[in-house]
């Protein structure tokens, strides 16, 4: 099954892997339609093939990613996949986690992909097919130390997936997770200069501080998690059902 005419909508989808999901499902003959929370660069992005469009909303906030929806509908016709990328993290050390803090990291990192998900269903189950994708990270598969509450974030997008693909088995819908490693995008420069600016640790060593633990000894690209959800919008990965892909060298 190509993904050729058919509806994407990728959130998060103005700057690093949202842009290369964004591209590459539009290169692959898809429509796309990236949301978020900043028009410039959402509108930068779509200018840079005539598939995409965009739509503007929070995914925390349930009522404005269905008015999202409903305008992607609108423009592009009913979404055949929903690619949860919107996501944030934040470093603390657990004693200085609050509850605000908690309940931002859920919000973005869990809540948007409930969201997402809940207002892609419907028209996937009245199409009988449909691929829910969230971008997760190997903050879901393991821990990481000083972001506990993002890490328990994206367990819980873990936990969602898993279930949601058994209560979807014979709908001709599938529910997986992609689990990069640290990536290079524009947050993986917010985490470098974090760690320069708490450790005084030189750029080169703070980036050799995080390479560490992949053992290709490298960064993943945001084109190879666009690889990964091509593959699983394909017929090769029709059985491919409540997983969570890691990309992270061997790390796990």
């Amino acid at each position: 099954m190509s993904v050729t005419g058919r509806h994407i909508v990728v959130t998060g989808g103005g700057t690093g892997v949202g842009r290369a999901l964004a591209l590459g499902f539009a290169h692959a003959g898809a429509r796309v339609t990236i949301m978020g929370r900043r028009e410039a660069p959402l509108r930068e992005v779509a200018k840079q093939h005539r598939e995409i469009g965009y739509a503007l909303c929070d995914v925390t906030d349930p009522q404005a990613v269905q008015a999202a929806f409903a305008q992607a509908r609108g423009l592009n016709g009913p979404v055949a996949v929903a690619v949860a990328n919107a996501g944030a993290a934040d470093s603390v050390p657990f004693a200085r986690i609050t509850p605000a803090h908690l309940s931002d990291m859920l919000a973005v990192n869990l809540g948007g992909v409930v969201n997402t998900w809940q207002a892609a269903l419907p028209a996937m189950k009245a199409e009988g097919w449909g691929r829910l994708i969230a971008i997760a990270s190997t903050a879901g598969l393991k821990g990481y130390p000083y972001v506990a509450a993002y890490s328990a974030a994206k367990h819980g997008v873990i936990g969602l997936t898993r279930s949601l693909a058994l209560e979807l088995g014979t709908s001709g819908i599938t529910a997986n997770a992609i689990c990069p490693g640290f990536m290079e995008t524009p947050l993986l420069e917010q985490s470098i200069a974090k760690i320069v600016d708490k450790t005084g640790l030189s750029d080169d060593a703070a980036r050799a501080s995080l390479i560490a633990g992949n053992p290709q000894g490298r960064f993943i690209q945001p084109d190879e998690v666009a690889g990964a959800a091509l593959w699983l919008c394909s017929n090769a990965a029709a059985s491919v059902n409540g997983h969570a892909l890691s990309l992270s060298g061997g790390e796990i």
